[in-house]
């Protein structure tokens, strides 16, 4: 399933070193709660991505409710400030098909990539910092994703 969150205009960038670390650690202590699994993300200024494994509708609610609160606070505190953080509830889209789930891959883990280019910054040749694409094909145990099981986000994309 992909999952998007944005933030609202007040909350400030979350590309930054400190939020990544801070997010990173979020995504640790969600990652396997409530019956969804953080399996990749990406940090991008405003919003956040998510590919997450969930046993149904409720269990994914449930996980997303818990990690955007967790989230919520954590940025708060970070930025020192008080009050809302999300514009609205995430967005999520089921992936269904292997080109769906492969092009969702390429998408979220390329996608400060692809706007870099855009832009003409040359940084985009490197993988993302901000994303879970060094953890793809491995997550060991003290990663902010867990290994998928599904077999679509196993092997069924490639």
């Amino acid at each position: 399933m992909h999952v998007t969150l944005w933030t609202v205009g007040s909350v400030g960038g979350l590309r930054r070193q400190r939020v990544r670390y801070a997010l990173e650690e979020a995504f640790r202590i969600a990652r396997v709660r409530f019956g969804m699994r953080i399996v990749h993300y990406s940090i991008q200024g405003n919003h956040l991505h998510l590919i997450v494994e969930a046993e149904d509708r409720a269990s994914l609610a449930k996980g997303m409710q818990g990690l955007a609160i967790r989230i919520a606070k954590t940025l708060n505190r970070l930025f020192a400030r008080d009050g809302k953080v999300w514009a609205d509830r995430y967005h999520s889209h089921v992936l269904r098909a292997r080109r769906e789930v492969a092009n969702v891959l390429r998408y979220v883990l390329g996608n400060f990539a692809r706007h870099a280019r855009q832009w003409g910054d040359q940084r985009a040749e490197f993988a993302d910092a901000f994303s879970s694409i060094r953890f793809l094909g491995l997550a060991p145990a003290d990663a902010p994703v867990a290994a998928p099981r599904t077999w679509l986000l196993r092997i069924g994309w490639r």
